[in-house]
Order: structure tokens, then C-alpha cells, then sequence
């Protein structure tokens, strides 16, 4: 595999059509769902409890019948970056008194519970990254549109842009591999001209100090992507959602509304164990 294939690491944004029970669920109960699992993953201090949702979110993906190995591709991606965030973690918000210290250096001392915690950090990010590819994989855009509009659209009696928001929601979704694709032409055009990306070198940190020159160049092609967005949707005289009818009908059926409810009773769950942890009962079983 080329150095330069970003595209391939990026798995949200990226759908892939298929007839399992995930991808025929309603985009609102997916829509819900995902929104009870970032809160209640962030929320929870607890590893078992992440533990028990990473493996889920794993069975989930093995039920909408898609590759391990694909979806893996985000995370491994992210290696470097959930690494540095877990280091950091330790360093600047340390829990020198929860356990025995297992290291000390002059004035760095790390105990078990900052490795603990710098686990806990890893298993979220871990969560958050596959279940949001397993959204991405199972729902096309145009039923993230529709999904997002139904849900808020008893709000727009009071003026709450529904439609408008569906439609960034959309447009940010569909950015992302754009963008990688664009990050993937620039990095091919600056390494033809001398332009050294790290190549071979094992230190990640190095390769990822390497990558800056690529952001300039590549805000200013997002920015410039925007603004003919923008122009195109003028020239086609888009005004927003206010009178505008819907083709399309979503209909809710029995098994979207018990996913909705099951996911919605784990988030809770998820939630209580910033109250109650589960992993000190564990350790005091042990």
C-alpha cells in the first residue's frame, strides 16, 4: 500500500450498500442510537463498561456484514493520534493515588491509575471511531438527509431550521473523504518535487510534523470547494426548507423503535456508571 493512500484509512463518510438488518433499520432509530452511544461513551468512567460496548459495536459490524479489516482502517489510521492523547492524559492530569506507582523518572511519576486511565481514553476513542464508521458503512447520505430532517421537523413550527441543518450535516459528512482524497493529490504533487513525508521512518511524531505543509494547501482547496458549493447552489436558486414538500416518507416499524429503545437503555446505563462504576466493584471481587 502507497504512503500517499489516505483515502483508504478514512471509513467515515464512506457507505457501503448492503442488506443487512443495520443497513435496513430507519435512519432515525441509526440517528438516535448513535447519538446515545457518543454521549454515554463519553460520559462513562468506567473500562468494563466500554469494554462491553467496543465489543457491541464489534458485533454489530460482524451483523451488517461488513470486513473487520475495512473497518479497522479508521483506527489504524488514528494509532498515532490515540497514543499521543493517551500520553498526554497521563502527563497533565495525573492519579498518583489511585494505586501503586508503577514508574518515576526525575519528576515524572506514572502510578496505575494513570494507565488506567490512559486505556480508558484509548477503549473511547476506539468506541467512537467504529461506531461512527458502522453509521457511515450502513446509512447513505440521502438517508442521513432524510433521517435528520424527520427527526427535527416538528421543530419547525417554532422556527427551527430542520432542512438547513440536515443539509450541513450532509455536506460535512460528504467532506471528509473529499478531503482526504484532496490531502492524498497534494501529498503526490509535493513529494514529485523533492518534498520528504517521512518515508520509512518509524517515529510517527516525525512523519506527522512532516504532514503540516499539507493543511495550508489544503484549507485553502476545502475553502475554495465551499464557496463553489455555494455558487452552484445559488445558480439553482436553493432557498432552504421553508415550503418545501418531501418525496420521501420515512415509516417507522417495530424493530426501529425497539433499537432505538435498547440503545437509548444503554446510553442510561453508560450514564449511571459516572455514579456507580462497576470496575471498583470488579477489582474488589478480585
Amino acid at each position: 500500500m502507497s504512503e500517499f493512500e489516505f483515502l483508504r484509512n478514512v471509513t467515515i463518510g464512506q457507505y457501503l450498500e448492503g442488506d443487512s438488518v443495520v443497513h435496513r433499520l430507519d435512519p432515525r432509530a441509526k440517528l438516535i442510537a448513535l447519538t446515545a452511544l457518543l454521549t454515554g461513551v463519553v460520559t462513562t468512567p468506567s473500562l468494563a463498561a466500554l469494554s462491553a460496548t467496543l465489543g457491541l459495536v464489534c458485533a454489530l459490524v460482524w451483523r451488517a456484514r461488513i470486513p473487520f479489516r475495512y473497518a479497522l482502517r479508521g483506527v489504524r489510521a488514528a494509532a498515532p493520534f490515540l497514543l499521543f492523547v493517551a500520553l498526554v492524559r497521563m502527563l497533565t492530569m495525573p492519579q498518583h493515588d489511585v494505586g501503586p506507582v508503577l514508574w518515576r523518572w526525575w519528576r515524572v511519576t506514572i502510578a496505575l491509575g494513570d494507565l488506567r486511565m490512559a486505556i480508558v481514553t484509548i477503549a473511547r476513542f476506539l468506541v467512537l471511531i467504529l461506531g461512527l464508521s458502522l453509521f457511515s458503512f450502513t446509512t447513505s447520505t440521502t438517508h442521513v438527509t432524510h433521517g435528520i430532517e424527520h427527526l427535527f421537523r416538528p421543530l419547525q413550527r417554532v422556527g427551527f431550521p430542520a432542512h438547513e441543518l440536515s443539509l450541513v450535516a450532509v455536506i460535512a459528512l460528504r467532506f471528509v473523504p473529499l478531503l482526504a482524497l484532496e490531502a492524498e493529490r497534494l501529498a503526490k504533487a509535493q513529494a514529485s518535487r523533492g518534498a520528504d513525508f517521512g518515508r520509512g521512518s518509524g517515529n510517527p511524531f516525525t512523519r506527522a510534523r512532516r504532514m503540516l505543509p499539507l493543511l495550508v494547501p489544503l484549507f485553502v482547496t476545502a475553502l475554495r470547494r465551499a464557496e463553489t458549493l455555494a455558487m452552484a447552489m445559488e445558480a439553482r436558486c436553493y432557498t432552504g426548507g421553508q415550503g418545501r414538500t418531501h418525496l420521501v416518507q420515512l415509516r417507522a416499524r417495530p424493530r426501529d423503535a425497539a433499537a432505538a429503545l435498547l440503545s437509548l437503555a444503554w446510553a442510561g446505563l453508560l450514564v449511571g456508571t459516572a455514579w456507580v462504576n462497576p470496575d471498583r466493584y470488579l477489582a474488589s471481587l478480585l
